[in-house]
Order: C-alpha cells, then sequence, then structure tokens
C-alpha cells in the first residue's frame, strides 16, 4: 500500500463531492469485497480530492460511491505562498485508508467543533467517543486494528458516520439539525 501513496499528490484526479441533501448521503454504504488496481486508484482520486477541497477526510458516499470506505489525514499542512495569493504548498503528508472499518472500544468523551466537505460554511460542536479502536482492511484486503484518540479518533467517527449514512448535524439537537438542514437546502436551491 506504501507504493500507491507515494504520489497521490501528482496522479490523482479531482472527484465531484456530494453535498447535502443528495441521497447518496443518507444511505447505509456496503461492503468492500473487491482489492484491486481499481480500489488503489479510487482511494487516490480520493486523497487528491481531499487535499484540494481542502479537507482532513473523505468518505465514499462523499463522491457518490455507497462504499464502506474513507480516507484521512489528519496532520498534513495547507500554507499560503503569499498573502492572498490563492496558491498553497501541501506538506507533512501522513494519509491513511480505511476499508469496512468497524469501531469498537469506545471510551471518554470530548467536544469538538466540526465540519464536513458535504456541509459547506457549516461548523458546530459535535459530542465523539474521545479514544477508540478500529478495525479496518486496507487496499490489499489485510486487516489492521488500531487506537486513536483526539482528533484522529474524532475524524474517523465522522468519517465512518458517512458510511452509515449520517451527517454531523444529525447528532445535533433536532431545532440545530432542523435550522442547519434548511439552510443547506436553500443554498442548495440558489446555486441551481
Amino acid at each position: 500500500m506504501e507504493k500507491i501513496l507515494e504520489d497521490y499528490t501528482l496522479k490523482g484526479k479531482e472527484l465531484e463531492i456530494r453535498t447535502y441533501p443528495d441521497p447518496v448521503l443518507t444511505k447505509v454504504a456496503t461492503e468492500v469485497t473487491e482489492f484491486n488496481d481499481e480500489l488503489k486508484e479510487l482511494c487516490i482520486n480520493m486523497l487528491y480530492t481531499m487535499y484540494n477541497a481542502p479537507g482532513i477526510g473523505l468518505a465514499a458516499p462523499q463522491i457518490g460511491i455507497s462504499k464502506r470506505l474513507f480516507v484521512m489525514d489528519v496532520d498534513f499542512t495547507r500554507e499560503e505562498t503569499a498573502e492572498d495569493s490563492g496558491e498553497y504548498v501541501l506538506g507533512n503528508f501522513n494519509p491513511r485508508i480505511f476499508v469496512n472499518p468497524v469501531i469498537k472500544n469506545k471510551e471518554g468523551e470530548r467536544i469538538y467543533q466540526e465540519g464536513c466537505l458535504s456541509l459547506p460554511d457549516i461548523y458546530e460542536d459535535v459530542k465523539r467517543f474521545d479514544h477508540i479502536t478500529v478495525d479496518y482492511q486496507d487496499t490489499d484486503g489485510n486487516a489492521h486494528s488500531i487506537d486513536a484518540e483526539e482528533l484522529l479518533s474524532i475524524c474517523i467517527q465522522h468519517e465512518n458516520d458517512h458510511l452509515d449514512g449520517i451527517v454531523f448535524i444529525d447528532r445535533l439537537s433536532s431545532l440545530k439539525k432542523s435550522f442547519f438542514k434548511k439552510k443547506l437546502i436553500k443554498a442548495k436551491k440558489q446555486k441551481s
């Protein structure tokens, strides 16, 4: 898997990010069963899209593919080359790919302000587990397990929610959820 990740910034293809209320965002994704070059290429394109969005995580449903897969990098840096230039230098890459993840051993509690590439311009505090264990596969189908805490834990939980048809505003109070959903639908209609 390391080899395919070395040059994702060079050979990736930008994919369209689906925004709420696209129906694919509310579907429970299906398990990945084929581990092949097509899956590896999809992951490269997802990483490329995520870095250029920019974001720290991207789940397959967010690009219209209802499969249990997400990519993330909570360590990368993005610095503008000059003030108001609109050009950025990316660095400190530490991409991660999670195929068929299963979260377990959930402990503690943390409140974190989250945003989402599928919910543009929405940021809100969300309660998450502070420490988790996640079992997952890589793009070759090999099994792995890691313990995660802090931002890594939060990002894994956020992206895993996408695989279950949940967007982060679904975790808010009914009043806030209703407000943000109306705001997003109105914004989408204005763009059409």
